[in-house]
């Protein structure tokens, strides 16, 4: 398996991963403009693009997975709650779906709350073990934080949905598990980000300060009291990424 993750000067992070014996790979939330940089890894690698995945419709970025799929004639992949949201066509991804590149195995997890379209993508290699071994967290958790829940509906009860998902999907996996997240200290899209690009599930239950947070009512009180700034062009870069303009 081979495994890289990019790094955007506005705390962005995009991965790309996937196996290198067979030929097959995935990029995760591309940033536009980075689509070159993934086509020369690919070809370094002698891989094939299989899937082009965006964990949701991102606010604070223009998205490049769309060129990218193109480019790559390879599907572009949003949760199926897109489908008829976007004005082109997607590979709508189910809740416990899983894509196979190889000897890499990506298994789908449904996390609304961020948005309400929001997944996580929990990756096995095959070839060490079929349990996972780690956990792509988009912006639904951060090392040090969670992700906003103002963006896609009422605060209250996104952040309400934020908590449900981490805690029926993500604290229910091993601690040893490591965690890949969208974004790093230098993102408006969640409240007092590490500068530290990853962390494992058991760190995070220990310091991650929502994490300890067993009271759903309090979670909710806490998140939506520390909400940044909404991002610059924010209704822009949504449109743009919806497909609706230019």
């Amino acid at each position: 398996m081979f495994f890289k993750q990019r790094s955007n000067a506005d705390g962005t992070l995009s991965y790309f991963y996937g196996c290198g014996g067979k030929g097959s790979a995935v990029a995760v939330d591309v940033v536009a403009g980075d689509e070159a940089w993934f086509v020369e890894e690919a070809q370094k690698a002698a891989v094939r693009i299989a899937f082009v995945i965006d964990t949701h419709i991102h606010a604070d970025h223009f998205s490049g997975g769309r060129k990218l799929a193109e480019l790559a004639d390879a599907p572009y992949c949003l949760h199926e709650s897109d489908v008829g949201k976007v004005h082109f066509p997607i590979r709508g991804l189910q809740d416990g779906e899983v894509l196979e590149t190889g000897n890499v195995i990506t298994k789908v997890l449904h996390t609304p709350g961020h948005t309400s379209d929001s997944i996580c993508l929990l990756v096995s290699d095959l070839r060490r073990s079929a349990d996972p071994w780690f956990v792509l967290t988009g912006d639904t958790l951060f090392v040090s934080g969670v992700g906003r829940p103002d963006l896609g509906g009422t605060p209250e009860e996104m952040a309400g949905r934020i908590f449900d998902s981490i805690h029926a999907k993500l604290l229910t996996l091993p601690d040893d598990l490591e965690i890949f997240p969208g974004h790093a200290a230098g993102s408006v899209c969640g409240a007092g980000l590490s500068g530290k690009p990853s962390s494992t599930i058991g760190f995070e239950k220990r310091w991650d300060p929502y994490l300890s947070m067993t009271d759903r009512d309090a979670f909710i009180r806490e998140l939506t009291a520390n909400i940044p700034e909404r991002p610059a062009e924010m209704a822009r870069m949504v449109a743009a990424n919806l497909g609706a303009a230019a």
